[in-house]
């Protein structure tokens, strides 16, 4: 549990400057938060692990955190799994999305978990309160995409699935795509 903790602060003391992108400017911490919660709550994920990374599974891409911090504060089997969730932002976002699609299937189940997770918390804030500059088509591509992505996470953790594939056919019904 103080690991969780400690994971928790360290990544609310990162995040601390970021805002979401929804109309509300939701603290950013909300966001691994509930990717934590809903491994655990949903997914039914008690490997400390995997939720100790999904709290942090933002900080390398996001923040100035290096994957040295990481191994030295929380293991190696955390830092990896942090990794294996980040993109490289030196390359352009259609690069990055393009290998999350390429890239999904050969994930750890461990990191899938996590990047299941983390879509499925996605997609749900865009039915709920999406990005206050993102029109009606970058939100329905935003689904078609992450609809990809998620098809080689599957198969991990059934109960992850079933939520991620349903609000995915939420979204397509809501969003008419």
């Amino acid at each position: 549990m103080s690991r969780l903790l400690q994971a928790a602060f360290f990544a609310a003391q990162k995040h601390s400057a970021q805002r979401r992108k929804n109309a509300a400017a939701t603290p950013y911490i909300n966001h691994p938060l509930e990717v934590a919660h809903h491994l655990a709550e949903v997914g039914k994920v008690n490997d400390e692990d995997i939720l100790v990374a999904a709290l942090l599974h933002d900080t390398i891409e996001d923040t100035e955190t290096t994957e040295q911090e990481l191994r030295d504060l929380f293991g190696k089997a955390v830092a990896r799994l942090v990794l294996e969730c980040t993109d490289d932002k030196r390359l352009t976002k259609a690069e990055r999305k393009r290998l999350q699609i390429l890239n999904a299937p050969h994930k750890s189940p461990g990191a899938k978990q996590i990047k299941i997770a983390d879509k499925t918390c996605n997609l749900r804030s865009i039915l709920q309160d999406p990005p206050a500059d993102w029109p009606l088509q970058r939100q329905r591509d935003y689904f078609l995409w992450a609809e990809q992505v998620l098809a080689g996470l599957l198969g991990v953790n059934p109960l992850l699935d079933k939520e991620a594939l349903a609000v995915v056919e939420k979204g397509k019904r809501q969003l008419c795509c």
